[in-house]
């Protein structure tokens, strides 16, 4: 959007729509009226442009603000293009002391098992062990799940969602029923494929870099992903033989 220009059509909608009052005599009567700074037409013809400026900085401006007047049929839009020009005016303030109007992730709110595999090592600021605490928490988990001890990380993930039929000791997981549609299919193989990836990306290196500290926001979104991962386990079905 080009803010100056939107700024300027918006102060000249708002110069346009100044209500003036008026009164005259006659026949013994004093009348009164109350009319905009501009024509009424003119100020329909800036109104169309002034509410596409509107529809995009104040979406819901048709509905929220009730801009009540008598004898101002332009009430409600001089109200908005007055918000509007405040808000794209103080706009980058805004932003600087607020922050992006964007969704936040908190580390407490993500799947219980990684937060409680995580949490007393994240609030003493350890972040790497935290997020090597709720990999083995998921881990133990799904090996709870499946009840196997046998196997673990990688291999456990890519026996439990195989799409081979369950075995003694071996149960399986199924996010969707068993249908032997392709999406069925591929919903099995993303998660071991997925599974894979957390462990070759994030597990492996971990064990290996015990020297380096994680930053917080690096190990929250190494605990999101592991969220998703544990969900998909847990609202999954056991399959056993």
């Amino acid at each position: 959007m080009n803010v100056k220009w939107a700024i300027n059509e918006l102060d000249k909608f708002i110069k346009m729509t100044v209500m003036r009052n008026g009164s005259g005599s006659g026949s013994g009567f004093i009348t009164t009226s109350d009319y905009t700074a501009a024509p009424d037409a003119e100020v329909a013809q800036h109104a169309q442009i002034v509410e596409k400026i509107l529809d995009r900085v104040i979406a819901s401006w048709r509905t929220e603000i009730t801009g009540k007047m008598a004898h101002n049929r332009w009430a409600r839009h001089r109200e908005a293009a007055i918000r509007a020009r405040q808000e794209l005016v103080r706009a980058e303030e805004v932003r600087e002391n607020l922050g992006e109007n964007a969704p936040e992730l908190s580390a407490a709110k993500l799947h219980p098992w990684i937060w409680e595999g995580a949490k007393s090592l994240w609030q003493s600021g350890h972040y790497r062990e935290a997020v090597g605490g709720a990999i083995r928490k998921l881990n133990a988990e799904t090996q709870n799940k499946v009840d196997r001890r046998d196997v673990s990380e990688t291999d456990l993930f890519k026996q439990a969602f195989s799409l081979d039929s369950p075995k003694t000791g071996k149960a399986r997981l199924r996010r969707t029923k068993d249908d032997g549609s392709d999406t069925y299919r591929s919903v099995q193989r993303g998660v071991m494929t997925f599974a894979e990836g957390v462990f070759a990306g994030i597990r492996n290196p971990l064990s290996h870099e015990v020297d380096q500290e994680l930053s917080e926001r690096e190990a929250l979104e190494y605990l999101a992903a592991l969220s998703v991962l544990a969900r998909w386990v847990d609202q999954s079905d056991v399959e056993a033989n």
